[in-house]
């Protein structure tokens, strides 16, 4: 097996890499909700929302560099209470899925997760993606509901899962 790297994602070394992972996920599953490609703009706009919320952007790569994976989290809703919960995505190469690069990554989220004081994280999978669903499952989460029918793609109605991890952190949580 080739070496591989955990690496901070920059726009500049990684933006058009992951454009790539994300379109393919957009145009040929249900990992994404989304019907059209996303743009080079688009990911400007990514990196700086990620930026500014101080969230990270974790890559995996191979040995020639090459971005096999990557991992965020962001928002999970825009109130204030809501400040010590995450959304978490994480995609995969196509052609490097099932190689345990997706553990790999969601555990460093977690750790991140930790190490920046958060107390939940929170995935909306796809009902249907049995792998996510099982990886998720392995590290902890737990299905915490799921939302019938509230995606349309691939001219059918989709279901969204919810799975949580509840964090040991932070150490004394306060309001406001």
């Amino acid at each position: 097996m080739s070496e591989q790297t955990l690496v901070p994602c920059t726009f500049e070394r990684h933006a058009d890499a992951i454009l790539d992972i994300f379109n393919d996920a957009i145009l040929n599953s249900t990992a994404l909700y989304d019907y059209a490609p996303r743009t080079s703009q688009n990911m400007v706009k990514w990196f700086e929302a990620k930026q500014a919320g101080g969230f990270p952007v974790i890559g995996i790569e191979g040995e020639a560099g090459t971005l096999l994976g990557f991992g965020s989290y962001g928002t999970f809703r825009a109130w204030p209470a809501y400040k010590y919960t995450v959304e978490h995505s994480v995609y995969v190469h196509r052609d490097h899925r099932g190689k345990g690069l997706g553990r790999v990554l969601m555990q460093a989220l977690i750790e991140a997760a930790r190490q920046n004081d958060l107390h939940a994280m929170i995935g909306g999978i796809d009902a249907t993606n049995s792998g996510s669903i099982a990886l998720h499952e392995r590290l902890g989460f737990k299905h915490v509901g799921t939302l019938p029918q509230v995606g349309f793609k691939f001219g059918r109605w989709l279901d969204l899962a919810f799975y949580q991890l509840l964090l040991d952190t932070p150490a004394q949580p306060v309001d406001g």
